[in-house]
């Protein structure tokens, strides 16, 4: 899969995105029902989130694994454990997670799922894709997200979040200040497989 990388910045040390989701979309007039219609196209990465987030195509999650830790893993330090963002939305199979598992089965490392998970907060606030500026996100987020403590042994190590598109990046320092506050967290670094 030909990518073009781009550095992230947030809450946590370092962070790479495989490519932009979306190429070009260009208005092309309203449906029968009136609704807006575009003539989208996504770049390699941006299609094969496309197709395993909305197509169900869970053939996706392992080419878009083997993208990340071909591309993003070699610029940080030995990652100890892998975990997948939170979804945002409840699925039967998470797309993010199928993504998250073969790169840890790639990289021979733990998967870490129940790090961190959504409170009950967070059914009571609306979908942060409905918020226009950073500052409703980050107000919304507050107490949204819970930081789980299950690695027992001793010692710390770095984690990788794998999650499906940054935008902002509310989400992502939420998440990650949690796993910065875990006395077995040595470093967090993340890996996106498309920005906006």
């Amino acid at each position: 899969m030909k990518v073009r990388l781009r550095r992230i910045s947030g809450a946590f040390n370092d962070g790479y995105a495989l490519d932009k989701h979306t190429a070009s979309s260009v208005f092309v007039g309203h449906n029968e029902y009136g609704h807006p219609q575009f003539d989208t196209t996504r770049t390699p990465a941006g299609e094969a989130v496309f197709q395993l987030k909305y197509r169900g195509d869970f053939d996706q999650a392992k080419p878009l694994a083997k993208a990340v830790v071909r591309n993003i893993v070699p610029y940080f330090p030995k990652i100890g454990l892998v975990m997948p963002a939170p979804a945002s939305t409840a699925r039967q199979r998470q797309p993010v997670h199928e993504v998250a598992g073969f790169v840890a089965e790639r990289m021979d490392v733990p998967l870490f799922d129940n790090l961190i998970e959504k409170s009950a907060v967070a059914s009571n606030t609306g979908s942060l894709k409905n918020m226009n500026t950073r500052q409703e996100k980050d107000e919304a987020l507050q107490g949204r997200y819970l930081l789980n403590k299950p690695i027992s042994n001793e010692g710390r190590w770095n984690v990788l979040v794998v999650d499906d598109l940054y935008h902002t990046g509310a989400t992502m320092d939420a998440i990650c200040s949690l796993l910065a506050q875990y006395d077995k967290i040595s470093g967090v670094y993340v890996a996106a497989l498309t920005w906006r």
